[in-house]
């Protein structure tokens, strides 16, 4: 009996054990890559109302931890800050795809976010065999009220909502020296106020990519990326550069609320981030399987096309 013999009587199911160890071999070069660089992650849409999903990413983003990576996580919570406007006899109301965020309301968004659902997800990372800690936003954007129109062009006040104008990073540079994923919500202190202001996740995100530059910025929510024919999956753009990205904008294949991510992430590329990847949450993996293989999943805008 020779070896493999021997050990296939050891170890029934020795081809999947093998298979197993490829998918390892096949991933180092990209945990060389990668190794103590930041990788940026934005987490939102409906991938959030499922807890198995939530609590499968947290744990992949251990994964990230322990092969050397050091993720950042910037989390939305849209649909639980509705849920909690409408018991609290609030109806959620949005102008041009922002939440319209009244004095009374920006209490409710503020504790949804960074007293509920943040400390929700640093728990499930830490049960994961993570480390992680939770920071407010407001501890770490400063931002400006926004003044939006209406369709006819004139002003409409949407309260205290507001857009990212400057980033605090000693906090997260604190976390990531220290090997612990900072997990933070989409909140900004104003400037001059310091009162709370609601922040749209793709663009806090955005923000934040801006000043620490990582060598990602991940996208994951519940679309498969950037679909040519929205009713189509299997038309999946899989790769684009800045300006073909602008072109989907103007063409209105990029529409609705996919435009201010695009956006955002032609802004983060401008300002020196070097990928950014829009992936679905639904599916099992999705950022291992971004980030550590070669066909990568979802779509991906680079500074120039290979």
């Amino acid at each position: 009996m020779n070896a493999q013999e021997l050990t296939t009587r050891v170890i029934p199911d020795l081809k999947q054990v093998i298979e197993k160890a490829d998918v390892l071999v096949n991933a180092l070069p990209y945990m060389q890559a990668y190794r103590n660089k930041t990788v940026l992650i934005k987490f939102g849409g409906s991938a959030m109302d499922d807890p198995a999903l939530v609590k499968d990413l947290m744990r992949d983003i251990a994964v990230l931890e322990a092969m050397g990576l050091n993720p950042v996580v910037v989390h939305g919570g849209g649909k639980a800050i509705s849920k909690a406007m409408a018991e609290s006899g609030l109806e959620a109301r949005f102008v041009n795809g922002l939440r319209v965020t009244t004095k009374e309301a920006i209490g409710i968004v503020e504790r949804t976010l960074s007293g509920t659902i943040n400390p929700g997800l640093v728990e499930m990372l830490r049960d994961a065999g993570g480390k992680g800690v939770g920071i407010p936003g407001t501890e770490v954007f400063v931002g400006e009220k926004i003044r939006e129109k209406d369709t006819e062009g004139n002003p409409v006040d949407i309260g205290e909502v507001g857009r990212v104008i400057g980033t605090l990073l000693p906090r997260i540079e604190e976390a990531l020296n220290l090997e612990i994923t900072p997990v933070i919500s989409p909140l900004a202190k104003e400037l001059g106020t310091h009162s709370p202001l609601n922040i749209n996740a793709d663009l806090a995100a955005a923000a934040l990519a801006r000043e620490l530059r990582p060598v990602k910025l991940i996208y994951i929510s519940d679309v498969p990326g950037i679909l040519r024919d929205p009713s189509d999956p299997a038309s999946l753009i899989q790769s684009i550069n800045r300006k073909q990205a602008l072109q989907l904008i103007d063409e209105g294949v990029v529409s609705g609320g996919m435009i201010p991510k695009v956006k955002s992430a032609v802004d983060a590329l401008n300002a020196g981030v070097r990928k950014v990847h829009f992936i679905d949450g639904r599916l099992p993996h999705t950022l291992l399987l971004e980030i550590f293989t070669t066909e990568g999943i979802g779509t991906e805008i680079v500074r120039e096309q290979r």
